[in-house]
């Protein structure tokens, strides 16, 4: 299992709770894919499931949900039990990655919602998914874009590198996130592996948050890159044999400067503007 499986497996029993800003994504790629009555559908990077059972919904075709951490494939197949609708419980979940794609038919269509920051080899992800799909067929995604793909946490995690308990620890963080500047690279990423682009665009969407809640969306996304040792540079034999941990009291510390800076980021009612920096990508097989 990778380090990402384990981090997004560790986060999956909170993940649906946590996700909010993922489900409201869900919901804009729902408008801009048009899902038919009867299309089949993949969903790469399902998580936990939620939109999986969003387009359950829609369609009587099949729905094939797509994660390689065994915690959130078991986390979606546990909600969409509970779901309790005979279309939910059809779901067909499958453990794997992206690049690894088999599937028993080519589909109609693949959603990808805030997963494609994570390919670590994102033309090899896309040709994959270019083969799982029908001629006509298309793909949906959505992605945090730019360097600047959340102000909030931007700013908060220049507190974490300038903060005497972290930022020793936090300069040999290696950023494992694809983050492109513009939709134009976001579209010729996709006609690299074949696809014809109909929309790419890059859009600040903002919403008014709680601390909590913007708290469990750093925790069930990015964080799992932050607070996981293997994006740290070694710094020696002792590192490298103990390279499944980070230094102790290092992820507490880590999360009490971001309560600060969050805090910092709140009005007076306790509410934050919280804006992500999100890309768009429709893409059709030709």
């Amino acid at each position: 299992m990778s380090s990402l499986q384990r981090g997004f497996t560790e986060v999956s029993r909170k993940y649906d709770r946590y996700s909010i800003a993922q489900k409201a994504a869900a919901e804009s790629l729902l408008r801009l894919v048009q899902l038919g009555p009867r299309e089949d559908v993949l969903d790469v990077g399902c998580g936990s499931g939620y939109l999986a059972r969003q387009m359950a919904e829609i369609t009587s075709g099949k729905v094939t949900a797509m994660d390689p951490a065994p915690g959130m494939i078991a986390e979606a197949m546990m909600l969409a039990f509970h779901e309790g609708t005979e279309r939910s419980e059809g779901i067909c979940f499958e453990l794997s990655s992206v690049e690894d794609i088999q599937l028993d038919k080519a589909v109609d269509v693949i959603v990808c919602n805030s997963v494609l920051h994570w390919f670590q080899d994102a033309p090899r992800a896309l040709s994959a998914c270019w083969r799982a799909l029908r001629p006509g067929g298309r793909m949906v995604t959505q992605v945090m874009a730019t360097k600047d793909y959340c102000p909030n946490f931007v700013r908060a995690l220049a507190d974490v590198a300038v903060h005497p308990t972290t930022a020793e620890t936090f300069a040999r963080f290696n950023e494992p996130f694809l983050l492109l500047d513009s939709a134009d690279d976001y579209a010729a990423l996709f006609r690299r592996s074949g696809f014809s682009v109909e929309v790419a665009r890059i859009e600040a969407v903002a919403a008014q948050y709680s601390l909590e809640q913007v708290r469990h969306v750093f925790e069930s996304g990015v964080g799992a890159a932050y607070f996981n040792p293997d994006f740290y540079a070694d710094d020696g034999p002792e590192r490298r044999r103990r390279r499944d941990r980070l230094p102790e009291g290092y992820v507490s510390a880590f999360r009490q400067v971001l309560e600060a800076a969050f805090r910092s980021q709140a009005d007076a009612g306790g509410a934050i503007n919280f804006v992500f920096n999100r890309a768009y990508v429709l893409a059709y097989k030709k």
